[in-house]
C-alpha cells in the first residue's frame, strides 16, 4: 500500500473498504447480509442499471454466489413433505445446478420449452401448456426464468418479460429472476432490461405486489471470479413476515467470504472518469467484449457452415448451444455403447481432438433433438483452435457414420 505499484484511487478504495471490515480484516465476519457499505454500492448499481427505480439496501442480501442464494430461496417456497409436491417452471433447457438444487430440496421441476427455431424464445404458450401438465399433479409455486439465457444463449425483450409477468400474477407465481448474465449482452439490438425494471414500468397495482427475486454474482459476465463466490439476491415485494424469516434462514449461514464481498463490490461500483485507474480498467473491459464479440461472430459462422449443425444467433450469456443432427448409424453406436447420442459424440471428440464440450442431455432437450454447450468467453486464438479441431473432428465423424 505504501509503494507506487497501485494508482492512488486503487489504493483509497482498498483502505475504505479495509475500514468497512471488522478489525479492519478481510478475515473477519460480516453482517448476515453482508457489510452495510457494500450493500450499498450494490443498491446504488441497481438503481443506476435501472434507470432510477428505487432500491432498498434492507431488501438486498450479498451471498456466496449466486446458486447460494437461490437455492435459500427456493427453501422458502419449497414444501418437502407437501402433496401434491412442489413445482418451480423451470426452462428446457436449463443449467443442471438448479435442477440438482431443485431435486434436493424435494421439489419438482416443471418443464417449459424454449423455443429453438425462434432464437430460444420464451412464448407463454409454452408457460401455460406447462403449468396446465401440472394440474392435479404438482403445486406450481414459482417461474424460474434465465435472462440472458444459459445455455441458450438468448436475451428476452422488454414485452417478453411483461408478458411473463403477467402470466406469474395470473397464476399466482412467485417470480425467480436469474440475472448473472446481465453484463454479456453482445447481439445486435439487444439490449438487458431486468424484470425489477419491467415490473417498475408496469406500474400499480403490479409494481407493488408481484413477488420478486433477482440475482447477480461476480462469477459471471466481464468479473469471471468463480472461486471468490460473491453474489446477490434482491428482494422485490415480499411480506415483511416473510423477510424476517428469510433473514432468519441465511443467518444460520456464516456471511458470504469477506474477499467475494469486496470483489463484488468493484463489480457494482467500478472506477469513473476522472479516476486514475479508469484508463486502464475501460481498456481491460472493451477488449473483453471485443473478444468475446469477435468470438460470437466466428461461431455462428463457424457452425451454421458445418453440415448436420445448427447455431440460432447468440444475443447473451456465455455459451454456445449449437443442434446436432446426428446420423442414425452414429445414435445406434451410442444406443449400443449405453449412451446417449450427444454424449456419444461429445466423449469422441474429447478422445481424438482433445476439446471438451458438454452434451445438450446435461441441460434438457425437446426428445429425439441434440446439442452440445461450449463457452464462448475464452481468448480469440483459442477459440479459433477450438473451432478448427472441431471441424475437423465432426468431417471425420460423418464420413464414419454416412
Amino acid at each position: 500500500m505504501d509503494g507506487d505499484k497501485l494508482m492512488v484511487d486503487v489504493k483509497q478504495r482498498a483502505q475504505r473498504l479495509l475500514r468497512a471490515c471488522a478489525e479492519g480484516s478481510v478475515g473477519s465476519y460480516s453482517d448476515t447480509a453482508g457489510i452495510p457499505e457494500i450493500i450499498q454500492k450494490v443498491s446504488e448499481y441497481i438503481v443506476r442499471r435501472d434507470g432510477g427505480v428505487p432500491c432498498h439496501p434492507e431488501n438486498i442480501y450479498i451471498t456466496s454466489g449466486s446458486q447460494w442464494a437461490l437455492t435459500n430461496i427456493l427453501k422458502v417456497l419449497v414444501n418437502s413433505e407437501a402433496s401434491p409436491r412442489t413445482g418451480v417452471l423451470t426452462p428446457v433447457p436449463c443449467h443442471s445446478t438448479t435442477l440438482s438444487s431443485l431435486t434436493m430440496l424435494g421439489a419438482v421441476m416443471v418443464p417449459y420449452y424454449l423455443r429453438e427455431k425462434q432464437g430460444w424464445t420464451l412464448e407463454v404458450e409454452e408457460l401455460q401448456q406447462a403449468f396446465d401438465s401440472a394440474k392435479g399433479v404438482y403445486n406450481p409455486v414459482a417461474l424460474y426464468v434465465i435472462n440472458p439465457g444459459n445455455p441458450a444463449g438468448y436475451v428476452q425483450s422488454r414485452e417478453s418479460i411483461q408478458e411473463v409477468i403477467r402470466f406469474a400474477v395470473e397464476k399466482k407465481l412467485f417470480i425467480l429472476a436469474d440475472e448473472v448474465y446481465q453484463d454479456c449482452v453482445y447481439g445486435k439490438n439487444t439490449e438487458f432490461v431486468s424484470y425489477k425494471k419491467v415490473l417498475a414500468e408496469m406500474g400499480p397495482p403490479l409494481s407493488d405486489t408481484v413477488e420478486l427475486a433477482s440475482f447477480h454474482t461476480a462469477s459471471k459476465g466481464l468479473m469471471g471470479e468463480c472461486g471468490l463466490r460473491g453474489g446477490y439476491v434482491e428482494l422485490v415485494n415480499l411480506d415483511p413476515t416473510v423477510m424476517e424469516h428469510i433473514n432468519s434462514l441465511f443467518s444460520t449461514n456464516s456471511s458470504a467470504s469477506v474477499l467475494g464481498q469486496i470483489v463484488l463490490e468493484v463489480m457494482t461500483n467500478p472506477p469513473k472518469p476522472g479516476d486514475p485507474s479508469y484508463p486502464l480498467y475501460l481498456k481491460e473491459t472493451q477488449h473483453i467484449r471485443t473478444s468475446v464479440a469477435d468470438n460470437v461472430k466466428r461461431v455462428e459462422e463457424v457452425m451454421n457452415s458445418l453440415p448436420a449443425f445448427s447455431c440460432q444467433p447468440l444475443g447473451g450469456g456465455a455459451f454456445a448451444f449449437p443442434r446436432l443432427f446426428l446420423p442414425p448409424k452414429a445414435i445406434e453406436k451410442a444406443k449400443e455403447a449405453g449412451m446417449q447420442p450427444d454424449t456419444f459424440y461429445c466423449l469422441r471428440l474429447l478422445e481424438e481432438a482433445g476439446v471438451l464440450f458438454s452434451p445438450g442431455t446435461e441441460y434438457g432437450q425437446k426428445e429425439g433433438t441434440y446439442h452440445i454447450r461450449f463457452c464462448i468467453t475464452t481468448p480469440s486464438d483459442v477459440m479459433e483452435e477450438i473451432l478448427r479441431r472441431l471441424s475437423s473432428f465432426h468431417e471425420q465423424f460423418l464420413k464414419e457414420f454416412s
